[in-house]
C-alpha cells in the first residue's frame, strides 16, 4: 500500500490540540491528507501545524470551539468553497465532566456534556454530510467509549453522551447505506491522555497505549477500501464489533 495512502484528499479532525485528536491529525497529514484541524487553542494549534509540515504534510487551523453551532455552518460553506468536497471526518472534540452521582450533576455540566459530546457532533453531519456524499468514498469516524456500554457509577453525563453518539453514528450510516460513504466509531479504550489521566489519576500512564497507537487504527478506519459502515472498532481487542439487540 501506498506510504501517502490519503494523498489530495481533505480531512476534519475536531478536538486536533492533543491526544488522539492531535495524533490522528498528525497521521493523515503524514499520509498526505491536507488536513483541516479544530481546537480551542492557537498555540497547540500551531504547534499541530508544525509537526505536520516537519512530517512533509499540510494544514489548515481552525480555532473554534464546538458549541459554535453557527461555526460549524461556516465550516461546511467554507470547505465547499474551497474544495467542492470533504474526505474524512473524524468526530473526536470531547468533554469528560464530573464523576459524580447522577441526582449531583450540576445543568452546566450536564448541558456542556451534551453540547460538545453529542449535539456539537450532530451540528457537524448537518454541515458536512453533503460534502462527504460528493467525495469518491467520504469516511467519517466517532470516538465512542466502552463507558457508553458499562452503565458504570458517576460516569452519567459521558456515559450518556457517547451513548448518544453512537446510536447517532449508527443512524447516519443507516441512512448513508446506499452511498460511498461509510460511518463508524471507534472505542479507545484506557489510552495516555490527559482524560484518562483526569478520570484515573492514580493510574500508571505508561502502562496504557499512547495515542498514536489509538491514531494508527483510526486512520486505517478512513482509507478508502474500508468496507465497513455502522459498526464499532473496539481497540483494546483490535476487532469489530457488531451492535446486536438483547435476545
Amino acid at each position: 500500500m501506498s506510504e501517502r495512502p490519503f494523498a489530495d484528499k481533505i480531512a476534519v479532525v475536531t478536538g486536533a490540540t492533543r491526544g488522539i485528536g492531535a495524533a490522528v491529525a498528525r497521521a493523515l497529514g503524514a499520509g498526505g491528507a491536507h488536513v483541516v484541524a479544530l481546537g480551542r487553542t492557537q498555540g497547540a494549534l500551531e504547534e499541530l501545524d508544525d509537526a505536520i509540515t516537519a512530517a512533509g504534510g499540510t494544514a489548515t487551523l481552525v480555532p473554534m470551539d464546538v458549541t459554535d453551532y453557527d461555526a460549524i455552518d461556516r465550516l461546511g460553506g467554507a470547505l465547499y468553497e474551497r474544495y467542492g468536497r470533504l474526505d474524512v471526518f473524524v468526530g473526536n472534540a470531547g468533554f469528560l465532566g464530573p464523576l459524580t452521582p447522577m441526582r449531583d450533576v450540576e445543568l452546566k455540566d450536564w448541558d456542556k456534556a451534551v453540547n460538545i459530546n453529542l449535539t456539537a457532533n450532530y451540528r457537524f453531519i448537518r454541515s458536512l454530510d453533503p460534502l462527504l456524499r460528493m467525495a469518491p468514498a467520504g469516511r467519517a469516524v466517532f470516538i465512542s467509549s466502552g463507558a457508553a456500554h458499562k452503565g458504570r457509577a458517576y460516569w452519567g453525563p459521558y456515559a450518556i453522551t457517547k451513548a448518544g453518539v453512537e446510536a447517532m453514528g449508527r443512524t447516519w450510516a443507516a441512512e448513508t447505506v446506499t452511498t460511498a460513504l461509510k460511518v463508524n466509531l471507534f472505542n479507545p479504550g484506557p489510552i495516555r491522555t490527559l482524560m484518562r489521566a483526569k478520570a484515573f489519576p492514580g493510574e500508571d500512564p505508561m502502562t496504557l497505549p499512547t495515542p498514536e497507537e489509538a491514531a494508527e487504527a483510526i486512520v486505517a478506519m478512513c482509507r478508502t477500501d474500508v468496507a465497513e459502515t455502522g459498526r464499532l472498532y473496539d481497540f483494546p481487542t483490535r476487532s469489530w464489533q457488531d451492535f446486536r439487540s438483547p435476545a
